[in-house]
């Protein structure tokens, strides 16, 4: 039988007893709010749909954008069977019956098939095997709804057959529009209740939705009902319906990685509000903390370096701190690391100079070892040369010997060139008198050991 939206989704049965957001589900693009960037007259799914080819498509989103009300609409708009299939109860056996009533429907002429699969990035390598041929012939359109990246969940033979259409969370503007929409309508909505809704408790839910069309339509329900029929919706009903608002993170999915780059570029560019931000994102959505404090000691490392020495240990001590403490209390010096760290001199350095000392040393794996600075264990080894000439830099009055430490075939190179901020204004003054004293020119005293006036800081 082909799609019905009336017998199939939205029966205005009395009693109905799905939840609002269900019964208020769209039934036609014009009811449809949000999306334009994928919606707008002239975008090619809008098209798809109006023309009744949507053919086989990825929607990508996060929860309450509406990916499966656009599954929906589609069936709707070309007159297909829509069929469901779950990612999580049903397998490959599942999905040869539905090919195989789909071929039978279309060799009779029968009204096209729409698979749709929620969560389809759950399917294991089999079961998305098992859709090529069936989607590549046509004999289905399928319909994915995903909150994962599906580039890294989905693999590249079904996504070659598919087009991928990304959906955003729904702005607060769009989900106070289903909100109010859903108290006026006496059909599928909370009209023949009567309910009216403050202000301030509409900002609330839409606000604190998060973009998720569903939650704001299910605490609306759940707040209508402690009302009851004729009453008013306060902000602290609202507020009682909501209970807490879920953080929208999945600590093992691609949030987890974005938020955390977010966080590592927001330490390196300099940004403790926004460091501090995604870290507390991170942490209220259930992050490890150790999660944080790795990426926070691997960025001293890499984007501080040298221009604040402090930076690594500090950070160690912070990670160590959080052991002894715990949370809450460990959560403080994660976030004065986070603070510390943000606000320090930027240098990577000690990267580049790691990087170029590894290409020199795969360039010239053979370059033997100067003489002078050769360890001679034996007298053989003392006859044949090893050690001679060297010179012991705590012999020399400032504790340096002018000598060359590198291979002849790179004896020039220089790896590690210091930046111009914090702890490393002071290593380039050092290592600029070191170099004069081995040219044989006269140094001055600004680099000279002992003469500086600070150790490791900040300017």
């Amino acid at each position: 039988m082909a799609y019905d939206p009336d017998e199939t989704l939205f029966s205005a049965a009395a009693g109905d007893a799905r939840p609002l957001a269900a019964r208020m589900r769209p039934r036609s693009l014009d009811e449809y709010v949000g999306q334009d960037h994928v919606l707008a007259p002239g975008k090619p799914l809008r098209e798809a749909i109006e023309r009744a080819t949507p053919g086989s498509i990825i929607l990508w989103g996060p929860p309450g954008s509406g990916k499966t009300t656009l599954a929906h609409l589609m069936a709707g708009s070309s007159g297909s069977v829509f069929v469901p299939f779950s990612a999580v109860t049903e397998g490959v056996p599942r999905i040869r019956e539905i090919v195989t009533a789909a071929r039978g429907r279309r060799a009779s002429g029968g009204p096209r098939t729409i698979l749709f699969i929620d969560e389809i990035h759950r399917l294991n390598k089999a079961q998305q095997d098992s859709l090529l041929p069936p989607t590549e012939e046509g004999i289905v359109s399928l319909v994915g709804a995903t909150t994962e990246n599906p580039s890294f969940e989905i693999n590249g033979a079904l996504l070659s057959r598919t087009r991928v259409f990304v959906l955003r969370p729904l702005t607060a503007g769009d989900v106070l529009i289903l909100v109010r929409r859903a108290l006026a309508d006496a059909e599928r909505g909370l009209g023949a209740m009567g309910v009216t809704l403050d202000d301030t408790a509409a900002t609330l839910i839409a606000e604190e939705a998060d973009g998720d069309a569903r939650r704001a339509l299910t605490v609306l329900e759940a707040a209508a009902v402690h009302a009851g029929a004729g009453g008013r919706i306060t902000e602290e009903m609202a507020r009682e319906a909501m209970q807490k608002r879920f953080a929208r993170y999945d600590k093992s999915g691609e949030e987890h990685f974005i938020l955390l780059s977010a966080y590592h570029k927001s330490l390196r560019g300099s940004d403790p509000q926004g460091a501090l931000y995604w870290m507390a994102r991170m942490l209220d959505g259930g992050e490890d903390p150790m999660t944080l404090f790795r990426r926070a000691i691997a960025m001293a490392a890499e984007d501080i370096g040298l221009a604040d020495p402090n930076a690594l240990p500090l950070a160690v001590a912070a990670r160590d701190a959080f052991h002894m403490l715990g949370a809450p209390e460990g959560y403080l010096p994660l976030a004065e690391m986070t603070i510390y760290l943000a606000t320090a001199p930027k240098s990577n350095s000690a990267k580049r100079a790691l990087d170029a000392a590894l290409e020199a040393a795969r360039e010239t794996p053979a370059a033997p070892v100067p003489m002078h600075i050769r360890n001679a264990p034996t007298g053989l080894m003392k006859e044949l040369g090893y050690g001679a000439g060297y010179r012991y830099a705590h012999n020399e009055p400032d504790a340096y010997a002018p000598q060359d430490y590198l291979p002849d075939a790179i004896a020039d190179a220089r790896f590690y060139q210091p930046g111009g901020f914090g702890f490393e204004k002071r290593i380039a003054e050092r290592l600029e008198y070191w170099a004069a004293r081995k040219r044989g020119a006269e140094p001055g005293t600004a680099g000279q050991p002992g003469t500086e006036a600070g150790g490791a800081g900040r300017e």
